[in-house]
């Protein structure tokens, strides 16, 4: 498919993709990037849903955020969502979608988390830090560091997408997102024992960092969560495994009808 860009709608103080009638189901997106990486899962799930897939703050058609903290993304986006709805995130997103699981059950009937990380290793966390301390918040930096993690020497269209995305993603708005991601991590194991919503977590085999390990503890802690593992994908498997995640999406929406 292309991954052109689609026109947006106003919803709180969020821009969002905007598709389909029915139940609603958001989708959040990942650091650097914009609510076109959900084009396939706008197009399969808008058949049977309201589909409402956000621009964060800082990304895309959104403002910034005021105060970058976890908790500011996840206010902003709750309050934008005006009832009950299935909540999906990726990456940054993912951690975003937990959050509102854990702290705004309200809002939340039914939560998937693609490529989610869970406690790093010291290594990682070292890693990550560092890459959101160089980021300055006037100029973004080369994306091929962040193409090879994602991508390794693999390339095509969704790679020249994202390439895109994160060549001209607002600077501040990347910087402060990345900080909350690089300083974040999955809610505390007491929150997570208490969500009570289905709960899918979902990543590829060949994540080096939002490992398989990772999306297996994540659901052994929550009490209707299921991991699943797509073979041969890795960081981008929304875009690069599709068929796979959708098929995942569409058993864990069917649990909470």
């Amino acid at each position: 498919m292309t991954w052109k860009t689609r026109p947006r709608s106003r919803i709180g103080e969020l821009a969002a993709i905007v598709s389909g009638e029915g139940r609603q189901i958001v989708l959040l997106h990942g650091v650097g990037l914009r609510a076109e990486a959900w084009g396939a899962q706008i197009d399969e799930l808008s058949r049977s849903m309201r589909v409402v897939a956000f621009d964060l703050p800082g990304h895309g058609e959104s403002p910034q955020i005021g105060s970058a903290q976890l908790s500011d993304y996840c206010d902003m986006i709750a309050h934008a969502i005006e009832y009950p709805s299935i909540v999906v995130g990726h990456s940054f997103g993912a951690m975003i979608a937990l959050h509102m699981a854990a702290l705004h059950p309200e809002k939340v009937k039914g939560v998937a988390a693609l490529n989610a990380i869970y406690r790093r290793s010291d290594k990682a966390a070292k890693a990550v830090l560092a890459r959101a301390a160089s980021l300055n918040g006037s100029d973004n930096p080369s994306p091929k560091p962040t193409l090879e993690r994602w991508f390794g020497s693999e390339q095509g269209a969704v790679r020249d997408a994202c390439e895109a995305w994160l060549a001209s993603v607002d600077p501040k708005g990347y910087r402060d997102a990345y900080g909350v991601f690089a300083r974040g991590d999955a809610p505390a194991d007491t929150l997570l024992q208490q969500i009570a919503c289905p709960a899918l977590f979902l990543t590829g085999s060949e994540e080096p960092n939002s490992t398989p390990a990772m999306t297996k503890a994540l659901a052994s802690l929550v009490p209707r969560g299921k991991p699943v593992v797509i073979r041969g994908a890795a960081h981008m498997l929304p875009m690069t495994h599709p068929g796979e995640a959708n098929d995942a999406l569409h058993n864990m929406i069917d649990e909470c009808r």
